[in-house]
């Protein structure tokens, strides 16, 4: 495959994913965000590939594009199918499992790779992707824990995320968005958080070795134009709007988040808040 071919493909992988119903440009834009991803990335055709927090689908239906018929992807994800609004990570899966690329996915939900249940043999996937997922994990050490688990079953990882430090003033709001959510989290971990434990680019990179994995390239990734400024935004002053989740914070903490919170409704906009730039890592 001619892998900028993924590029020109992105506006029909978009059109095949269920929540493009709900919302064609905002699926177009991340669907095209994932294929430039994908392209640099230079997936062969027929490669196999384990994807680790595969979501709504938004990277596998890209993955599974660029590994051809006679490739497969192997996408997992921790939470149950109900999990998703306005469309579930189930009805999601279905809706690509029913497609044209559903014979090269196989989708695994409510399954963690930490638990002993879940194996695969030595050197069964090509490749291993996470994609704007790492943040979800409920520490640092259940990331080091799983990207050791699944060192022996893949060659290669193909890691990004967003990145801590903004380029320009009007990421400031996502970037408070991101940390707020994370010392909610750490004070009070439910594990409901849109965004659980928030880390750097340099703390990947010291625990990278500690996993068995040695980085061997990467750089930075183009964000222009997705809608994660406004959604974390959302997201975090929704938790912060929450009496529950606040009351059960430790007086110091609560009082930081409080601060913190009304910097940011001073600072974001209603619409529009640019998303933090990204990086990607990948790693042998």
């Amino acid at each position: 495959m001619d892998h900028s071919d993924l590029r020109a493909k992105a506006p029909a992988l978009a059109a095949g994913m269920a929540a493009a119903a709900h919302g064609p440009a905002e699926q177009l834009t991340q669907t095209r965000h994932r294929a430039a991803l994908v392209a640099g990335w230079r997936i062969a055709p027929g490669s196999t590939v384990l994807e680790l927090g595969c979501g709504q689908g938004d990277m596998t239906a890209v993955l599974a594009e660029a590994v051809g018929p006679r490739g497969r992807v192997t996408a997992v994800d921790v939470a149950d199918p109900s999990y998703g609004a306005p469309v579930t990570l189930g009805e999601s899966a279905a809706r690509l499992s029913a497609g044209p690329l559903g014979p090269r996915l196989d989708f695994r939900f409510g399954t963690d790779v930490l638990d002993p249940s879940v194996d695969f043999p030595e050197g069964a996937f090509d490749h291993v992707v996470l994609a704007h997922c790492s943040w979800y994990f409920a520490s640092l050490g259940q990331l080091r824990d799983t990207l050791a688990r699944v060192r022996p079953w893949a060659r290669r990882l193909w890691f990004t995320e967003w990145d801590l430090t903004p380029t320009s003033d009007d990421q400031l709001a996502h970037l408070l968005a991101v940390l707020v959510q994370g010392q909610i989290e750490a004070a009070d971990s439910r594990g409901d958080g849109n965004v659980r434990t928030p880390f750097s680019r340099d703390q990947l990179l010291r625990l990278l070795p500690e996993a068995g994995w040695t980085a061997d390239g990467g750089g930075p990734v183009d964000t222009e134009g997705l809608q994660d400024g406004d959604w974390e935004v959302a997201a975090c002053l929704r938790l912060a709007d929450t009496a529950d989740r606040m009351a059960a914070l430790p007086e110091p903490v609560r009082q930081l988040v409080v601060s913190q919170t009304d910097t940011l409704r001073s600072i974001a906009a209603p619409r529009g808040n640019r998303a933090l730039p990204a990086y990607a890592v990948t790693a042998r």
